[in-house]
């Protein structure tokens, strides 16, 4: 009987509330999430150009991280939800007990990387001796105690997939609230607290995710009775943690193309001058405003398409994608408008130099162009997990990151025209639309069309 209401909001809501529904709560918690990171940075950049640096160094492992237990998170939610839409209750408690397993395996795995390999990863980049000291600190904190993130996110997961979203804005927003408030505590040493610099930052982070995680788990145990995980008598189930992989690696992939991406082009930008890299890392802080929304918008739709796929209502299914592009490029384009408006004032909060602010101003506008075109390729993102066809999601970001635009900003590096490099980043989205459209039209005709129409 418990099970009744999440299966009626999902299956039978009209498609557009039940999206605003689903995806509203996830949204502002992403905002928030936008927030703290861009924090971070705020405080960071009050200590040094070389804190900042240290942090922005650190991006490519942390985002490994965030990617690993995103797409994770991403094979539950599609395999849960589906499950609950065809109404498989032992699917259901099979998929969050394994998820949990494989979130803690991946957390011990990425803690020991941290620990053992935080300083080479530094010096891999050639960074002076100051900011690997720094970042190899700041590495150790966050890698360390990644069981935060991956418990986190995993719980988050499985409230999203049974429709509870609401605990899932909650719990995002206390971590991120303690992250926002300890942030100058930690790094400053304010009251009795000390003075730890860039490692405070760390150590703001990993205290805001480990409360997040404990409170999703108190949600899950007290308001989830959709789910019944069982440990006594647990054991590893292949078939579920492959169903889980089948949409999660290619997530895990697409998401951690970015680090590859940012490497090559902070190689091909430090050609230029290290301010240009500065300029490039600062534009991630920035662009997470704008686009974690959206992601907040996917996490809403995965559970939503994943349910109607299994529930085989088509005319559902369609609805609730064609919203949720609608909404994605509404955001986008409010997006672009205020970067096109309000570069210098934004560059602004992060102590740019004039030099910073000659290079940032046109990279933001130029970059930003490529907002236009990314909406519409997030949400087929969502549609292809739901579906059970991530590697298409995957395939688009291989292209786009590694194909295009890696290769169009080398190419448009021989110019000797700084400016001229940021245009690789709408040449790729292009490039990533057109892919997304044909893929979208073939996944319609092979997987959604068979459905039945009738709600």
């Amino acid at each position: 009987m418990s099970q009744q209401p999440a299966e009626n909001k999902m299956g039978t809501m009209p498609v557009k509330r039940l999206v605003l529904t689903m995806s509203l709560p996830m949204m502002i918690s992403m905002l928030v999430q936008a927030l703290y990171n861009v924090v971070d940075s705020y405080f960071v950049a009050k200590l040094s150009e070389d804190a900042l640096t240290a942090v922005g160094m650190a991006f490519p492992f942390q985002n490994l991280m965030i990617a690993v237990s995103v797409g994770t998170g991403v094979g539950i939610n599609a395999l849960l939800s589906r499950s609950l839409g065809a109404k498989d209750q032992d699917s259901v408690d099979r998929a969050a007990e394994n998820g949990v397993l494989l979130g803690l395996l991946s957390a011990l795995v990425f803690t020991v990387a941290a620990l053992v390999f935080a300083e080479p990863f530094f010096l891999l980049q050639n960074a002076t001796p100051e900011i690997a000291r720094d970042g190899a600190a700041y590495l150790r904190i966050c890698g360390g105690l990644s069981v935060g993130i991956f418990m986190e996110i995993t719980f988050e997961r499985l409230l999203q997939a049974t429709g509870r979203t609401f605990y899932s804005m909650i719990t995002q927003g206390v971590g991120a609230l303690i992250n926002i408030i300890m942030d100058p505590v930690l790094i400053f040493g304010l009251g009795p607290f000390p003075h730890m610099g860039v490692a405070g930052a760390a150590a703001a982070t990993v205290l805001g995710q480990i409360v997040a995680a404990i409170l999703a788990l108190v949600f899950n145990i007290t308001s989830n009775p959709d789910i019944n995980p069982r440990l006594k008598g647990f054991r590893p189930n292949g078939h579920i943690i492959r169903q889980i992989y089948s949409v999660g690696v290619p997530t895990i992939v697409l998401n951690s193309i970015s680090s590859i991406m940012t490497f090559g082009m902070n190689l091909i930008l430090v050609g230029f001058s290290s301010t240009a890299v500065a300029v490039f890392n600062v534009y991630f802080k920035l662009q997470s405003f704008v686009f974690m929304p959206i992601f907040g918008l996917n996490n809403g739709l995965v559970p939503i398409v994943s349910y109607n796929f299994g529930a085989r209502k088509k005319a559902r299914l369609v609805g609730a994608v064609r919203f949720g592009v609608v909404l994605a490029v509404c955001i986008m384009l409010a997006g672009l408008a205020v970067i096109q408006l309000f570069a210098a004032p934004i560059l602004g909060l992060f102590e740019a130099s004039d030099a910073m602010l000659r290079i940032g101003v046109p990279a933001l506008r130029t970059i930003s162009l490529c907002f236009v075109f990314a909406g519409f390729n997030v949400i087929c993102t969502s549609a292809f997990q739901a579906l059970g066809h991530g590697v298409l999601s995957m395939v688009i970001s291989i292209v786009r990151q590694l194909v295009v635009l890696l290769p169009a900003a080398f190419l448009l590096s021989l110019t000797g025209v700084l400016d001229a490099v940021w245009w690789a980043f709408p040449i790729a989205e292009v490039a990533a639309v057109v892919l997304s459209a044909l893929f979208l039209l073939r996944t319609y005709r092979q997987v959604v069309a068979p459905l039945d129409s009738a709600d």
